[in-house]
């Protein structure tokens, strides 16, 4: 399977990172509008994840890495990039900036034969989440989101609580900061977001609660915030859930843990450690349960799961590619 990377931001760094190992993947390109020096230079090092292992070189156009030679791109528009001529499997669009029907299409007409992208895309694209509902994917389904790292977190708690009834449910993203932000205090259309994220608590508008109405039938049951931190990795999510009747935290706790061990093996953790969001930096799974954390007053649930923005999110576009492969 050949891939390429267009946007080289902080997922698109990790999944080049982590294509390095992959057998049976070979990445051909990138294309991001920052120097090439430079990107070579964030790929080498990396602030959360430590230097690269492998060697890495820019020789003319190509950046050599362990055993793949990526060519490297500068253009501020798919449509520039002759993806046929490389023959590339599936393009992810790590940029942000061509997550609608219209954007990730222009990958197709480059010659791509698959996009994924990693966020949530517009409406008309399939919102597809591994470990839920991937088994939707058809082969005429040529772009898929697969949802972003907090969809991926709660999509898994909501299904499982389903099983009891849900009556309306309340998520509270505790989430480290992140480039959408501004390091010294600025002018943003979203004022909070101009704020100095190293300096404060910052509530931001996300658009959780549109993305879970797409794959649940709780449209009118759900609310969310985000409460940016000052942490430079790692989630935490605070849900408050009514249930159709009254539970313990034992049951809780077992629904959890037992689909954990089970049907989640790989997608879902528990845990009962008591854990701080430094101890999550690096973990693979989309959400880690923390039962020490539930709690219970009547109807009323709280259950609190970690997840690694980064490292859990770019685990499940690993299994996506996986996945597409397989078909």
């Amino acid at each position: 399977m050949r891939i390429a990377i267009n946007g080289m931001g902080r997922i698109g760094r990790l999944l080049f990172r982590r294509l390095l190992h992959k057998e049976n993947i070979e990445l051909v390109a990138v294309n991001d509008i920052m120097p090439v020096d430079n990107l070579v230079y964030l790929l080498k090092y990396d602030s959360l994840f430590g230097p690269l292992q492998e060697p890495i070189v820019l020789e003319g156009d190509k950046i050599l890495a362990g055993r793949h030679k990526v060519k490297c791109f500068q253009e501020s528009s798919p449509a520039s990039i002759n993806w046929r001529e490389l023959e590339v499997d599936i393009v992810l669009e790590c940029s942000g900036r061509f997550g609608s029907l219209e954007g990730a299409t222009g990958h197709l007409r480059s010659g791509a034969r698959k996009v994924l992208l990693s966020t949530t895309g517009s409406p008309e694209i399939p919102l597809l989440i591994y470990g839920f509902n991937q088994h939707q994917l058809t082969p005429d389904i040529d772009i898929v989101s697969p949802g972003g790292c907090m969809t991926n977190c709660t999509t898994h708690m909501l299904y499982l609580l389903q099983s009891i009834g849900i009556e309306s449910a309340h998520f509270n993203i505790l989430h480290s900061y992140t480039s959408r932000q501004e390091l010294v205090d600025t002018a943003h259309k979203q004022f909070r977001r101009g704020r100095a994220a190293a300096e404060s608590i910052i509530p931001v508008e996300i658009d959780l609660v549109q993305s879970l109405e797409r794959l649940f039938p709780l449209k009118d049951k759900l609310a969310a915030v985000s409460i940016r931190v000052p942490v430079t990795n790692g989630a935490l999510v605070d849900a408050t859930v009514q249930l159709a009747q009254e539970v313990s935290v034992e049951q809780i706790n077992n629904l959890f843990r037992t689909s954990a061990n089970n049907g989640y093996k790989g997608i879902m953790d528990y845990t009962e450690d008591p854990l701080v969001s430094a101890d999550i930096k690096g973990n693979t799974h989309s959400l880690i349960i923390d039962g020490s954390l539930t709690s219970v007053v009547g109807r009323q649930v709280k259950v609190i799961a970690w997840f690694d923005n980064e490292y859990g999110y770019t685990s499940r576009m690993l299994d996506w590619m996986e996945y597409w492969r397989g078909m």
